[in-house]
Formats: C-alpha cells, structure tokens, sequence
C-alpha cells in the first residue's frame, strides 16, 4: 500500500478501539482518534485516508457507519500491550507497507462539511458535563506514606501514652 502517513495508522487505531462491538460513527472515530493523538489530524488528512483504506478495503462503510475488515484487524493483531501511541502507530505502519490490497474496493466519499461537523460535536461534547465514555480515567493521587496492602495502626488509647 503507498503511499503511508501517519494519520492512515492513526485512524485504523482509531476505528479498531471505537468500534469493538459495533460499527462506529464518524464522532465516535473522531474522540477515539483524539483520546489517543491529540489533536486531531484535519478534516483533508482524514478525508484522504479514508479513501486510501477503503480502496485497499481495509475500512468499510454501512449506513453512514464504519467498521475494519477482516485483512485490518489482521493488521492490527499482535499489538504490544506496553507500546505507547507512536509505537502502536509505527508497527501498524510497518505491516501497512507489507500489505499488498487483493483487489479494488469501493471508495468511501465523506464531505469535509461531515467531518468538521463531527468535529465540531465532538468538541462541544468534550466541553459539556455528560459522561464520555472514550475520555481516559485520572489516576487517583497516592500517598506516599501509604503502601499497597497494608493498613494503619490504630493510635494508642490516651491513658496508655507514654511522654
């Protein structure tokens, strides 16, 4: 497959995390595609790598919704569960460049006005107080004077006290 940009290993990830058990619609991709590469590539980048994986047939389209194919998700196996983003995206490109396409598929035309719509949703959702599902958890903030498993000791009663 030639040529290979970053955004085409950025939106195979994308779509592989936003559609595990359905296929995902174009916002959907979009806060999958922002929680792991902030900021979102433009709406031209993402316009052309949908073309450019569809005709590969690696994504495809129903009902206004998409979805990896089965040559995609075998490009996405064997991912390192430790890799960060840009390793993630890195080995996708690798096995993206070893991919040869077994014949054309159909292309999918998206809008620019469609993708800076979802765009635009997805930031007005961000900004608004519902639960986002696709948004990272914090952390809580340890102590460091406590450690994993263990309890503290009761404080001794008063009258046991020694000055």
């Amino acid at each position: 497959m030639q040529p290979i940009h970053d955004v085409d290993a950025l939106l195979l990830l994308s779509l592989a995390l936003s559609s595990k058990r359905r296929p995902a619609e174009l916002i959907e991709i979009i806060a999958a595609a922002d929680l792991l590469h902030d900021p979102v590539p433009s709406e031209l980048r993402l316009i052309d790598a949908f073309a450019r994986l569809a005709t590969h047939g690696l994504i495809s389209a129903q009902e206004g919704r998409f979805a990896l194919t089965a040559e995609a998700q075998k490009i996405l196996t064997g991912q390192s569960k430790k890799a960060d983003t840009a390793q993630r995206i890195q080995s996708i490109k690798d096995k993206l460049a070893a991919y040869e396409a077994s014949a054309e598929h159909p292309t999918i035309e998206l809008t620019p006005k469609e993708v800076c719509s979802a765009i635009l949703a997805h930031r007005e959702a961000a900004k608004s107080t519902l639960k986002n599902l696709l948004v990272a958890k914090p952390k809580p903030a340890e102590t460091a004077s406590q450690r994993p498993g263990q309890r503290q000791r009761k404080p001794l009663p008063a009258a046991r006290r020694k000055s």
